[in-house]
């Protein structure tokens, strides 16, 4: 079965509840996959550990980690590893209060939740996985929205669009007069707070009136079903549903129409939307769990490259690859953005 398919299969099952709880502002989806699955590729890592390991977070940083913990179980059938998505905000919660090992995260964790681990007594190391291009879709009818610019797409998430910007010949005149329909990342997600960065200027801000979800199957199934409909999502959500939506390019600085894809997401032509995801591990985890070490190495393990190509996201280079093997091993505390923004800001030149 295609890792794509399994992944459906498994997200499938919390669908319906997802949609339910992101209503009250808040999902939490979890996926326990079991070792000895059936896998199209064998990965390399086989440590003879034994023991548990739990992690939570990012929906768009899920299918990376899912990938790993299938192959990762079948190399080491004595472990269980367990994926939550609950957002990258929600991860957070949960790790900076010590009960899961690893957080997943589509933005580097905030100066509020390094304080929240401070006061738990929580240390972790940071370290990046892939990259992504966030990717702006729109329904397949939709003849008109072939490029956008980032000023236009603030002109329709910004918090002063609220009941006012509802329509699409207000984005652009030549555009039909028809109604905007959003659909974005909910609040606890961590590509809802890298997008607010990059398009309206500030994290964590923008119009409320749109549909929200944790869940990004749900923004997939608003935008296929509404014909006026946009949203946004991670590069992989985009790559698995190429067939049923239509990818909007974006002008860059250069003022360059670009889509996102595995070329223009790892030069940076696709900016700003194109971004570093990351996965955080508890040091106390990583010193004290064998299974936790061993499925840290297997994450960053250059032969297991393959499992982030084929999730849709795009594998780090050797150089940084090879960086952030050294934090692992050295278990090098902190985050290297300091609770700062990460939009604009050269991945390598951090580390």
């Amino acid at each position: 079965m295609k890792r794509s398919a399994i992944r459906n299969l498994l997200l499938a099952a919390t669908a319906v509840s997802a949609t339910a709880i992101a209503a009250c502002g808040g999902a939490t989806n979890q996926a326990t996959t079991e070792g000895g699955s059936a896998t199209e590729t064998a990965a390399a890592g086989g440590s003879g550990v034994s023991g548990a390991v739990m992690i939570d977070g990012s929906s768009t940083v899920f299918p990376i980690s899912e990938g790993m913990a299938e192959e990762f179980m079948k190399a080491n059938p004595d472990t269980r590893v367990t994926v939550g998505v609950s957002g990258t905000g929600g991860g957070f919660k949960k790790f900076c209060a010590g009960e899961t090992d690893m957080s997943n995260a589509s933005r580097p964790i905030k100066q509020s939740e390094i304080e929240l681990c401070e006061q738990n007594g929580i240390e972790y190391v940071e370290v990046p996985v892939a990259f992504d291009g966030l990717s702006v879709v729109v329904n397949k009818e939709n003849t008109w929205a072939a490029c956008l610019k980032p000023d236009e797409l603030k002109k329709m998430w910004e918090t002063a669009a609220e009941g006012k910007i509802t329509r699409w010949n207000q984005i652009r005149s030549d555009f039909p007069d028809q109604p905007l329909g959003l659909y974005g990342a909910g609040t606890d997600s961590g590509t809802y707070d890298y997008f607010t960065d990059a398009i309206t200027g500030t994290e964590g801000e923008s119009r409320g009136d749109y549909t929200a979800s944790e869940d990004d199957n749900v923004i997939v199934q608003g935008v296929e079903a509404d014909p006026n409909g946009l949203g946004f999502f991670g590069f992989a959500y985009y790559e698995e549903n190429a067939e049923r939506l239509k990818l909007v390019e974006i002008e860059n600085a250069a003022g360059e129409c670009v889509a996102p894809n595995a070329t223009t997401i790892a030069d940076g032509t696709y900016n700003p939307l194109s971004r570093a995801i990351f996965v955080y591990f508890s040091k106390k985890a990583l010193e004290e769990k064998p299974a936790v070490k061993a499925f840290a190495e297997f994450h960053l393990n250059p032969a297991n490259a393959n499992l982030v190509t084929e999730t849709g996201y795009v594998p780090m280079p050797m150089d940084i690859k090879a960086k952030a093997q050294a934090r692992i091993q050295n278990l090098t505390v902190g985050s290297i953005f300091g609770g700062e923004s990460s939009v604009g800001v050269k991945l390598v030149d951090k580390l």
